[in-house]
């Protein structure tokens, strides 16, 4: 009797992990469409234009001039305004204003596309005991990349006009982890499996190289916001020299030695350049080792993740030649999540694979 009730409930229950699954990769692409959204208000200097935080009270814009004058006001009290947009009228203001509002309410609308189907899955009984975890761990996540997305800002409103490049690395960081804990659970739910990890002996040294390639990357990203937050890109934009030479002569400037590795933007970029020429020999290791897997749900994502490492690598070139303009440097933004979403997707499946 058990065992028929547990064949007949097995369809639906593998019907709703894919349900759930597909819900999740959903969440994950309107990750990725954040953190393109912070890259261009990082790039546009926009920022810094709202300086209140006023949980969902300011999803509503300004409607009139006198709401538009009181946030201006408040702008005009920033470090930003007082020592590098003085000139700016209100006219001005509303053209930064607005791409921090859409990363706000962005940021608010992904909180609710998690919420409420959560909540509706949860009513239904279709979340599984196993799964609930990591499906509170997400909403942690979110509601706590929320705050950290405001103690980043408050960095600016204080003394220096722009935001400490470490809370910037903090919350992008969080927002590569989030999609990171998304993604690998979607993963899980659509090849049918939570928790489980079926591979094959000779699989395995694989797959702990290819999550470590995975967890690397994550750290070439803290790497390229500590340029972003530093203006390092456009400090040197040559390759592959720096003002003539493979190591700039600026490297060790600072003392003590170390505060170079935190605070130079010569030492800063040329990290960077290092990380991720060191991601690119990793990567396509990788690949030329699973090139031939017998599983053709490891090649796929293995052939992906060599042709996005391989054109995140050309793009962080084209951004830098060209003085980080706002589309390149957005686009290499969104270049890093596609290729953390290939190496995580590549780890995932030679870790399942049979």
């Amino acid at each position: 009797m058990t065992a028929a009730a547990d064949t007949a409930f097995a369809p639906d229950r593998t019907a709703h992990r894919r349900q759930i699954g597909r819900w999740l990769l959903v969440c994950s692409a309107a990750i990725f469409v954040m953190v393109v959204i912070g890259g261009i208000t990082r790039l546009t200097e926009s920022g810094l234009s709202m300086v209140e935080w006023r949980a969902f009270l300011d999803a509503v814009p300004p409607m009139s001039e006198a709401a538009w004058q009181r946030l201006f006001d408040l702008y005009r009290e920033t470090p930003e305004f007082q020592h590098k947009n003085f000139w700016m009228t209100l006219s001005d203001f509303q053209t930064i204003f607005w791409w921090e509002y859409i990363h706000r309410l962005w940021g608010r609308g992904l909180g609710l596309l998690f919420l409420i189907p959560f909540l509706w899955f949860l009513v239904k009984g279709r979340i599984e005991r196993p799964l609930l975890p990591a499906l509170l761990l997400m909403f942690a996540l979110g509601a706590v990349q929320g705050g950290i997305g405001w103690w980043m800002v408050k960095s600016g409103l204080v003394d220096q006009p722009d935001v400490s490049h470490y809370r910037l690395a903090v919350h992008l960081t969080v927002a590569f982890i989030l999609h990171g804990v998304v993604l690998w659970t979607a993963l899980d739910l659509i090849r049918g499996r939570i928790g489980a990890e079926t591979h094959s002996a000779t699989a395995v040294p694989l797959a702990g190289w290819s999550l470590a390639l995975a967890l690397w990357i994550l750290f070439v990203v803290v790497t390229g916001a500590f340029v972003a937050g530093t203006d390092a890109g456009r400090a040197y934009n040559s390759f592959p020299l720096m003002d003539g030479h493979l190591v700039p002569e600026a490297y060790g400037v600072l003392t003590p030695y170390w505060m170079n590795l935190l605070e130079n933007t010569a030492a800063i970029q040329f990290n960077h350049r290092l990380v991720a020429t060191l991601t690119l020999l990793a990567a396509l290791a990788l690949w030329w080792k699973l090139r031939r897997h017998a599983d053709p749900a490891v090649r796929l994502p293995a052939n992906l993740l060599a042709l996005a490492v391989v054109g995140q690598y050309l793009l962080g070139i084209m951004t830098l030649l060209a003085h980080v303009p706002v589309s390149l440097g957005a686009a290499h933004q969104g270049g890093a999540f596609l290729l953390f979403t290939a190496a995580l997707w590549t780890a995932h499946a030679v870790r399942r694979s049979r």
